[in-house]
């Protein structure tokens, strides 16, 4: 018997240990890359049974069925060596044999009780966050690592990661004085932690500083960019800044350099690229044939829904290419999906399929049916996924589309949120000079 770097249990030698401390340190970063450091670890001690349930759980966290059979491959692994593992490592495998099952919610609470077994399990943390931000459980983003920190002290290593995931679910809950606080914390004591400046960036967006937002990215991109599987994410966030200053070329220039770079190989990566380009497409702005290289990803896996929320960021390129065949194809997917059991069942019936009818609805040109859609979705939006800066898509197109839709009373309202969020934005300022020609209806 022997332990993580931390003192956590586990059964394999310490020589794999030592191996399994270096990739996790990788993942803990979204360093590239975790799984080939696990692969060379397994072909010399096949064994292990942690590096089979560590690597079956980063890959159910990608949400993406390119991965499933390797999924299930290390869960099979995981499985047939259980009876020789450690309760925490059998922990490990039953998190992931939940989310394999499309019970998102149990994996997420199984590696939350992990973290409340073994407290300085830094990586059952970062699982049960990831969970908690795939199910949109804003108030568990912060309160899994709050509860685990009096365990903590700063010397310990991965305290700054732990800092930085603190810094995400503060941010989620609104305390932005806090989260900025500690993400820049995070990324002063390691630049590395993609995370905690991802943490800061929300911040700044929620905030409307889009500005500072411009600065910080760019002076801390040194850090957290190279080498790094997240940078997509952290680019696209500086994208965001650059749309709401008005520099439309800069933000198409980070999809063309940065946010597409990895060629949209993962799901979580053409979420980045279809909600960029969705935005702009919006506003009316042109992007070229920018959907040719986002719709292809979003082809190979609308036929399986795992996860509603990347049903509605495929719809976005499928809507934006006029591709009436591959539409269809996606609200029969949830349509299947919202009559199973499981998570993604609830995330499709309850705000899946009628976030996909309107954006079909302003695909076609009926902006009062895409206002009659997602406006009453978009406050239990959360019940998908993601984070607060990913679901303001559907504000956005909320204004936009009351705008076109001439409903004078609907685009004053829309706008009206707007500004009090963003008052300087430009584009907020584009929506309430638009606004204002709008004609009011005529009294009966």
């Amino acid at each position: 018997m022997t332990t993580d770097i931390r003192g956590n249990p586990l059964s394999c030698t310490d020589a794999a240990a030592r191996r399994l401390d270096g990739a996790i340190a990788k993942f803990h970063a979204y360093l590239a890359d975790p799984i080939a450091d696990i692969d060379a670890l397994l072909a010399e001690e096949p064994d292990c049974v942690m590096g089979h349930a560590i690597r079956a759980c980063i890959l159910a966290t990608t949400t993406d069925r390119a991965f499933d059979e390797e999924l299930r491959s290390s869960l099979a692994a995981a499985q047939r060596l259980a009876p020789r593992a450690n309760a925490r490592e059998r922990a490990y495998v039953a998190a992931a044999r939940h989310w394999a099952d499309g019970d998102l919610q149990a994996a997420t609470e199984a590696w939350g009780r992990i973290a409340i077994d073994h407290p300085t399990d830094l990586l059952a943390v970062q699982f049960a966050q990831l969970g908690d931000f795939f199910l949109g459980q804003s108030q568990m983003l912060r309160d899994r690592v709050a509860r685990v920190m009096p365990r903590w002290h700063r010397d310990m290593p991965g305290h700054g990661f732990l800092v930085g995931m603190h810094a995400f679910g503060l941010e989620e809950c609104g305390d932005y004085a806090a989260a900025e606080a500690a993400g820049r914390e995070a990324v002063a004591r390691n630049p590395q932690d993609g995370w905690a400046a991802h943490a800061v960036a929300h911040v700044l967006e929620m905030q409307g500083r889009a500005a500072e937002g411009v600065v910080f990215m760019n002076e801390t991109s040194s850090g957290w960019s190279p080498d790094s599987m997240f940078a997509y994410h952290n680019w696209w966030h500086l994208a965001l800044f650059c749309i709401d200053r008005g520099d439309i070329a800069g933000a198409l220039r980070l999809f063309d350099e940065r946010v597409s770079a990895g060629g949209f190989g993962q799901a979580l990566e053409a979420i980045d690229g279809s909600a960029l380009l969705w935005r702009l497409w919006v506003l009316g702005h042109d992007v070229g044939d920018r959907w040719s290289r986002v719709a292809p990803a979003w082809s190979a896996r609308i036929a399986h829904g795992i996860y509603a929320f990347n049903d509605v960021h495929a719809m976005m390129a499928f809507v934006a290419t006029g591709d009436d065949a591959a539409q269809r194809e996606v609200v029969a997917t949830l349509e299947r999906a919202a009559l199973g059991q499981g998570t993604n069942a609830m995330m499709s019936r309850d705000v899946g399929l009628p976030l996909v009818r309107g954006l079909a609805a302003f695909g076609q040109g009926d902006h009062a049916g895409a206002v009659a859609h997602i406006l009453p979705v978009r406050g239990i939006a959360n019940r998908f996924g993601g984070s607060h800066a990913q679901r303001d898509v559907l504000s956005w197109t909320l204004c936009e589309a009351a705008i076109r839709a001439g409903d004078a009373p609907m685009a004053e309202a829309m706008v009206a949120e707007r500004l009090a969020l963003k008052e300087g934005s430009p584009v907020a300022q584009g929506w309430a000079a638009r606004a204002r020609t709008v004609k009011q209806p005529v009294a009966a």
